[in-house]
């Protein structure tokens, strides 16, 4: 999708190039200082295990390790090559010996992820920018590389489509991406079945999504519904995953201040994520029935435009009485969960950058996780946080549901408070869930991670492809 320079890791039984070393303070006490080839220089210049600094007579960069956990071991790798890149260090090495797998998995994520730039449509790109960097690791299992490769080309997969701007990431290009990139991997895939269905206006007036065509009344493309479907051989357990795919959302009439509205080209981070973990789903052949469903559109402004005041019905015949057109991404989620329900999954999970208020209650970094089943809540989170993302619960509350009631209609899209906006969200959007379902569903808010103008972790300013990783990491629990 863009020009940029990659990162190959390759197995190796010996050093090549300029050593890669992780350094703590306590490698750096008279007890094991005598360890470290460049103590005395360290010493002299007051290295404290803070940054990285590059020896150049040997050939070594000393990488400050903040704590001995998997996710600093990430961080450390992440730095570790923005120092190369600075650099202009096209080979080194980095051995693994002594290393858990987790952590040896997390230097891997460190380097792939944190080795991602998007320079887009710069005319004039850094000479570095578009060069290799070789890395040779030592004692790195084979299967743990694989993994780490799939899953992190897909979040940089994710970053570069969330990352493309909206008169080129329209709904057909994001509807047609989905099913090309889909149809790649078919060929590669055996004893699977793997399709691609792509759904435009006219089947979604068939099937009676008045909540989504709704959102897309304004728009000058389709609205479309995109189903993946993925069948392995051996099934342990069926899911379905929802995304939002907002490709642009000015907020429609109730229409966002400017400065609210520049980074709207994120709103599509859900259906990419989703998008992402299918495919990574499917190379990484696990065992599971997986269904991914992609609601695409954007929220534009017209004579054509729904409005406040509007009342639509939904695919489950529950009408909604619009208060704010800008809260359309529950609108297209409500209608594509009601689609996914008639899958016969074990778990439905959306995912969604669905509300401000989410990054208010968690910060930037941090995912919300909703639901009426706290083990399964639980078990995103663990799952989430075991792969390098950030999430948290927050819990669903009888009192705030009463603030999306509707005097005209079953419910509103907005609630009559300010507070607690992402779990209101949360609520309406468990309107549309059936008893049977109620226990098997899941609500991702990524509105804070998916998209933050400043770098943090192994993240990048701007797309961060956050989803990928927790929801690959929860489909192989299930396993």
């Amino acid at each position: 999708m863009q020009e940029t320079k990659t990162i190959q890791i390759q197995h190796a039984t010996q050093e090549k190039g300029v050593q890669i070393i992780f350094i703590t303070k306590d490698c750096l006490s008279d007890a094991n200082k005598k360890n470290i080839r460049d103590s005395a220089l360290l010493e002299e210049l007051g290295y404290k295990a803070k940054g990285n600094f590059y020896a150049q007579a040997n050939k070594v960069l000393y990488v400050g390790l903040e704590e001995d956990t998997p996710l600093a071991y990430a961080d450390a790798a992440c730095n570790a090559i923005k120092s190369l890149k600075s650099l202009q260090i096209s080979e080194s090495s980095l051995n693994l010996k002594d290393l858990s797998a987790d952590k040896k998995y997390h230097v891997i994520q460190g380097l792939l992820l944190g080795g991602y730039e998007y320079q887009g449509f710069k005319s004039k790109k850094d000479d570095m920018t578009l060069c290799d960097i070789i890395i040779h690791v030592l004692h790195l299992e084979n299967e743990l590389l694989q993994k780490a490769q799939i899953i992190c080309g897909r979040v940089n997969f994710v970053r570069d489509v969330v990352n493309t701007p909206p008169n080129i990431a329209t709904s057909v290009y994001l509807s047609d991406l989905a099913q090309n990139e889909t149809m790649k991997i078919v060929r590669q895939v055996k004893h699977a079945e793997v399709k691609a269905t792509v759904r435009s206006n006219s089947y979604l007036e068939e099937q009676k999504m008045g909540a989504f065509l709704a959102v897309n009344q304004a728009s000058n493309f389709p609205a479309f519904l995109v189903h993946l479907s993925y069948k392995p051989q051996h099934v342990k357990k069926k899911v379905a995953i929802v995304g939002k795919g907002l490709v642009y959302d000015t907020g429609g009439l109730s229409l966002k201040p400017a400065d609210y509205m520049t980074t709207m080209k994120a709103d599509k981070g859900g259906a990419c994520a989703v998008l992402g973990a299918f495919l990574a789903s499917v190379e990484l052949g696990l065992d599971v029935e997986l269904h991914a469903i992609m609601g695409i559109t954007d929220n534009a402004i017209g004579k054509n435009a729904y409005r406040p005041d509007d009342v639509l019905i939904s695919r489950e015949k529950k009408s909604i009485e619009v208060k704010n057109t800008d809260a359309e991404g529950r609108l297209v989620l409500a209608d594509c969960l009601s689609y996914a329900q008639d899958l016969n999954v074990d778990i439905i999970m959306d995912f969604a950058t669905l509300t401000g208020a989410c990054v208010v209650a968690l910060g930037e970094y941090t995912s919300g996780v909703m639901g009426f089943n706290e083990e399964l809540k639980a078990s995103f989170v663990e799952s989430a946080l075991k792969s390098g993302e950030l999430a948290h619960t927050l819990p669903f509350n009888l009192h705030l549901k009463k603030l999306i009631e509707s005097k005209i209609a079953d419910v509103s899209n907005t609630s009559t408070s300010r507070y607690g906006g992402a779990i209101t969200a949360g609520l309406f959007l468990g309107e549309f869930i059936r008893d049977s379902y109620k226990d098997k569903w899941l609500h991702i808010d990524i509105a804070g991670p998916a998209y933050v103008e400043k770098e943090w972790g192994v993240n990048p300013h701007g797309a961060s492809g956050i989803g990928v990783r927790s929801c690959v990491e929860f489909l192989s629990s299930l396993n």
